[in-house]
């Protein structure tokens, strides 16, 4: 099996690379992941396989071997999702990428047809939708193209790299921001503004499988406070580009960093009932000119919530009713 250090050159450019990243999981989760892209209509010339290690404690290989002749092994030391990422860019030649948490799966009856709608109109993104279980039940159509920009102004944006798949050569030097946690929140709007044709479908092409253990599921203090600093990163980050931006370009990004904030806000209210916390926020954002939150017409759930957090007392409000749960938001 291929290794970081001995990769094959790649004799044709495949059509689809699917970059697949890994720390510490069973090895019955990764074959089915690999099994649910081996089983798309790929002929092997068109599929290539990238498993990215991000320095497991034990090496899946031997569990993998049936898999040997299928992909391309790639060990790293630990480093975070956006390294192991950033990685499996570096070693993929497809003319597409695919993005898939290895305990994750592709819906794969669901996902050719999104393979039929890259094959026809030859987009520079095609985005679909997750699912929390199998499916199997395709919803077809599908709308565009458009271009990037004007996708971000008139609609809201599902950020996880693995709702999507998109032409390599758009990304130029784009890469994941490394050691942060909310690393696809950065990279998705930015690899938005430099697509052309982007399509979108509601086949639910992506199996999001929840797990113990999971990152998204972690609910200790140190880690709640990195992901409200990292979701702070992204969101100055954002702002600050945007500025440098042409018009319709900044307008769709700057969509984007509102609804961030909206989302960051929304989340310091519900994780903590600390108020010395959420103010505190609150003027970081105050002195970067993105509080108050601006007076747009994205959703009703976003002029409701500006007007709830206009105030410190409908902060508070707003923050127990969250945490009690009596809220569906």
């Amino acid at each position: 099996m291929p290794t970081h250090e001995m990769l094959p050159p790649a004799s044709t450019t495949p059509l689809m690379s699917f970059v697949i990243t890994t720390y510490n999981l069973p090895s019955d989760l990764l074959r089915d992941c690999l099994d649910s892209v081996l089983q798309l209509p790929l002929r092997d010339d068109e599929r290539e396989i990238v498993l990215v290690d991000d320095g497991s404690e034990q090496s899946p290989l031997n569990e993998l071997q049936a898999y040997a002749d299928r992909l391309t092994y790639v060990r790293k030391s630990n480093g975070g999702q956006s390294t192991a990422r950033n990685m499996g860019i570096a070693c993929s030649h497809g003319t597409y990428i695919q993005f898939i948490d290895g305990d994750d799966m592709l819906n794969s009856q669901v996902y050719a047809y999104c393979l039929d709608i890259m094959r026809r109109e030859q987009p520079d993104i095609l985005l679909f939708r997750y699912s929390r279980q199998p499916v199997h039940n395709i919803s077809e159509g599908y709308t565009g193209p458009m271009e990037g920009n004007e996708y971000l102004r008139h609609h809201n944006l599902r950020a996880g790299p693995g709702g999507y798949l998109f032409r390599k050569d758009i990304l130029a030097g784009l890469r994941f921001h490394e050691g942060i946690i909310m690393e696809d929140e950065e990279f998705t709007p930015l690899l938005f503004l430099r697509a052309e044709r982007v399509f979108f479908t509601d086949a639910q092409a992506y199996y999001y499988r929840e797990r113990e253990g999971s990152t998204m599921r972690k609910r200790d203090e140190q880690w709640i406070k990195k992901r409200f600093d990292d979701t702070r990163t992204v969101i100055f980050s954002l702002h600050e580009k945007a500025d440098r931006l042409p018009t319709a370009d900044r307008e769709a990004l700057l969509r984007r960093v509102h609804q961030l904030t909206m989302d960051y806000l929304y989340l310091i209210m519900k994780q903590t009932s600390d108020p010395d916390i959420l103010e505190e926020r609150v003027r970081e954002l105050h002195d970067k000119g993105l509080f108050p939150l601006p007076d747009r017409d994205y959703t009703t759930k976003y002029k409701w919530f500006r007007r709830m957090t206009m105030t410190r007392t409908g902060r508070r409000l707003l923050g127990g009713i969250l945490r009690s749960g009596s809220l569906g938001v």
